[in-house]
């Protein structure tokens, strides 16, 4: 079956089962989203990072501590996601395809807006989007922007990039910002070194795609900044989602379009 056609569970079964890739273009009109689970004592932390930055980091549902499922994710958040990364002290130490073991009692489990909800929205707009072209990864990129901090929590704004036709840009500016709570509209437009980036063909995530004649690069916070931050402040342990690798939801796309 192609995987745009793939409902919410089947997907979450396939992963289960052991199916590691990236999920652009999976489950067409359902919600993806980017997990990051952080011991109790810095919940209040996390979700006041993400009060003070809420593009980059848009909180989409909260889990009890210990819980491994949300009322929008309603599998198992230990195995139901294609890929995760384990931090401890700050320092990623593993990429793994379940976290059974890895899951503690005191873990909060966040769902942080993804991106990838509006990508249909470009595309039904004539807005191409490369990695779905090329069947890849989206590219992300660390910025030298600082995001506010809050509490222990500090860190870095993450973005990912889709060059746009010149002519698109406006298009594809007026169709993300509809969709406030899965990152909204560009946080940069045009020159990446503007926000610190040297290089475009080498991505801190996912894969690098071809910015042609023509095409402008346009810049989405990320909801992989959490993990930036998680990093960047040495948090002792935590588990987030690989990058690009994502929680598929029990929720509708256009639930977030405004």
């Amino acid at each position: 079956m192609n995987v745009a056609e793939l409902s919410p569970a089947q997907a979450r079964a396939r992963f289960r089962a052991g199916e590691r890739v990236p999920t652009a273009g999976w489950c067409r009109g359902w919600t993806q989203a980017n997990l990051i689970a952080v011991p109790k004592p810095l919940r209040y932390d996390l979700l006041l990072f993400a009060h003070q930055n809420p593009q980059a980091c848009p909180v989409l549902d909260v889990g009890e501590p210990g819980a491994w499922s949300t009322p929008l994710f309603p599998g198992d958040l230990r195995t139901d996601l294609p890929g995760y990364r384990l931090y401890r002290d700050g320092e990623p130490v593993a990429d793994l395809g379940d976290v059974v073991a890895q899951w503690r009692d005191d873990l909060v489990p966040f769902l942080i807006g993804c991106s990838f909800t509006f990508e249909a929205a470009l595309l039904a707009a004539g807005v191409p989007v490369r990695h779905l072209e090329l069947g890849t990864n989206v590219p992300m990129y660390v910025t030298d922007v600082s995001c506010e901090a809050a509490g222990s929590l500090s860190g870095p704004l993450v973005v990912s990039m889709r060059p746009v036709p010149e002519a698109l840009v406006k298009t594809a500016v007026e169709v993300s910002g509809r969709y406030p709570m899965v990152h909204g509209e560009p946080v940069h437009v045009g020159d990446p070194a503007a926000i610190g980036i040297r290089d475009l063909a080498r991505p801190d995530f996912g894969d690098p795609v071809e910015v042609r004649a023509g095409e402008v690069p346009l810049f989405w916070a990320c909801g992989v900044t959490p993990q930036a931050a998680v990093m960047a402040s040495g948090v002792e342990y935590a588990i987030g989602h690989l990058p690009g690798h994502m929680a598929i939801l029990d929720a509708r796309d256009e639930d977030y379009r405004v």
